[in-house]
Protein backbone atom coordinates (compact mmCIF):
# COMPACT_ATOMS: atom_id res chain seq x y z
CA UNK A 1 0.00 0.00 0.00
CA UNK A 2 3.09 2.17 0.59
CA UNK A 3 4.09 1.71 -2.52
CA UNK A 4 1.52 2.50 -4.40
CA UNK A 5 1.10 5.23 -2.99
CA UNK A 6 4.92 6.60 -3.90
CA UNK A 7 4.20 5.69 -7.45
CA UNK A 8 1.01 7.78 -6.95
CA UNK A 9 2.98 10.51 -5.49
CA UNK A 10 5.86 10.42 -8.40
CA UNK A 11 3.41 9.83 -11.24
CA UNK A 12 1.24 13.23 -9.67
CA UNK A 13 4.71 15.46 -9.69
CA UNK A 14 5.85 14.06 -13.31
CA UNK A 15 2.07 15.24 -14.09
CA UNK A 16 2.58 18.54 -12.72
CA UNK A 17 6.67 19.20 -13.92
CA UNK A 18 5.59 17.91 -17.66
CA UNK A 19 3.08 20.06 -17.83
CA UNK A 20 4.88 22.85 -17.19
CA UNK A 21 7.77 22.05 -19.22
CA UNK A 22 5.69 20.27 -22.93
CA UNK A 23 3.53 22.56 -24.87
CA UNK A 24 -0.06 21.50 -25.37
CA UNK A 25 -0.42 20.01 -22.09
CA UNK A 26 -2.05 21.78 -19.28
CA UNK A 27 -3.09 20.92 -15.64
CA UNK A 28 -4.89 23.14 -13.60
CA UNK A 29 -4.27 22.58 -9.97
CA UNK A 30 -2.70 19.95 -8.17
CA UNK A 31 -5.43 18.46 -7.18
CA UNK A 32 -6.21 18.01 -10.96
CA UNK A 33 -2.60 16.27 -11.19
CA UNK A 34 -3.63 13.34 -8.70
CA UNK A 35 -6.86 13.09 -10.23
CA UNK A 36 -5.21 12.08 -13.80
CA UNK A 37 -2.70 9.78 -11.63
CA UNK A 38 -5.86 8.03 -10.30
CA UNK A 39 -7.94 7.59 -13.43
CA UNK A 40 -4.38 7.02 -15.63
CA UNK A 41 -3.64 4.43 -13.47
CA UNK A 42 -7.29 3.09 -13.09
CA UNK A 43 -7.29 3.06 -17.15
CA UNK A 44 -4.07 1.51 -17.77
CA UNK A 45 -4.89 -1.46 -15.39
CA UNK A 46 -8.42 -2.03 -16.80
CA UNK A 47 -9.09 -0.72 -20.38
CA UNK A 48 -5.64 -0.84 -21.38
CA UNK A 49 -5.59 -4.62 -21.33
CA UNK A 50 -9.01 -4.93 -23.53
CA UNK A 51 -7.42 -3.10 -26.19
CA UNK A 52 -3.95 -4.79 -26.56
CA UNK A 53 -5.93 -7.87 -27.03
CA UNK A 54 -8.27 -6.41 -29.60
CA UNK A 55 -5.42 -4.57 -31.19
CA UNK A 56 -2.86 -7.48 -30.72
CA UNK A 57 -2.50 -7.98 -34.85
CA UNK A 58 -1.55 -4.69 -35.32
CA UNK A 59 0.74 -4.37 -32.72
CA UNK A 60 2.73 -7.66 -33.82
CA UNK A 61 3.06 -6.14 -37.20
CA UNK A 62 4.47 -3.10 -35.90
CA UNK A 63 6.71 -4.69 -33.88
CA UNK A 64 4.93 -3.17 -30.67
CA UNK A 65 5.21 0.18 -31.31
CA UNK A 66 1.18 0.28 -31.59
CA UNK A 67 1.71 0.27 -28.03
CA UNK A 68 2.63 3.77 -27.63
CA UNK A 69 -0.82 5.16 -29.80
CA UNK A 70 -2.36 2.88 -26.72
CA UNK A 71 -1.03 4.97 -24.78
CA UNK A 72 -1.77 8.39 -26.42
CA UNK A 73 -5.22 6.72 -26.52
CA UNK A 74 -5.55 6.58 -22.49
CA UNK A 75 -3.58 10.06 -22.16
CA UNK A 76 -6.07 11.34 -24.40
CA UNK A 77 -9.16 9.92 -22.50
CA UNK A 78 -8.17 10.95 -19.74
CA UNK A 79 -8.26 14.32 -20.94
CA UNK A 80 -11.61 13.67 -21.67
CA UNK A 81 -13.00 12.59 -18.29
CA UNK A 82 -11.20 15.51 -16.46
CA UNK A 83 -11.71 19.51 -16.99
CA UNK A 84 -9.28 20.75 -15.19
CA UNK A 85 -6.52 18.57 -17.21
CA UNK A 86 -6.90 19.18 -21.06
CA UNK A 87 -4.31 18.41 -23.89
CA UNK A 88 -4.10 20.17 -27.20
CA UNK A 89 -3.57 17.26 -29.93
CA UNK A 90 -3.08 13.95 -30.42
CA UNK A 91 0.85 14.48 -31.07
CA UNK A 92 0.93 16.35 -27.75
CA UNK A 93 -0.83 13.51 -25.81
CA UNK A 94 1.81 10.92 -27.86
CA UNK A 95 5.41 12.82 -26.76
CA UNK A 96 3.41 13.11 -23.03
CA UNK A 97 2.77 9.60 -23.05
CA UNK A 98 6.25 8.44 -23.77
CA UNK A 99 7.77 10.93 -22.03
CA UNK A 100 5.85 9.93 -18.77
CA UNK A 101 6.12 6.22 -18.67
CA UNK A 102 9.75 6.66 -19.65
CA UNK A 103 10.08 9.03 -16.23
CA UNK A 104 8.20 6.46 -14.12
CA UNK A 105 9.76 3.89 -14.98
CA UNK A 106 13.12 5.63 -14.13
CA UNK A 107 11.67 7.09 -10.86
CA UNK A 108 10.47 3.79 -10.19
CA UNK A 109 13.52 1.66 -10.20
CA UNK A 110 14.45 3.55 -6.93
CA UNK A 111 10.66 2.60 -5.60
CA UNK A 112 11.03 -1.05 -3.58
CA UNK A 113 8.52 -3.42 -3.46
Amino acid sequence: MKNLLIRLLITTILIVVLSHFLPGIHVDTIKAALIVAVVLGLLNTFLKPILVFFTLPITFFTLGLFLLVINAGMVLLADYLIDEFRIDSFVNAFVFSVVLSLSQWFLNLFVKD
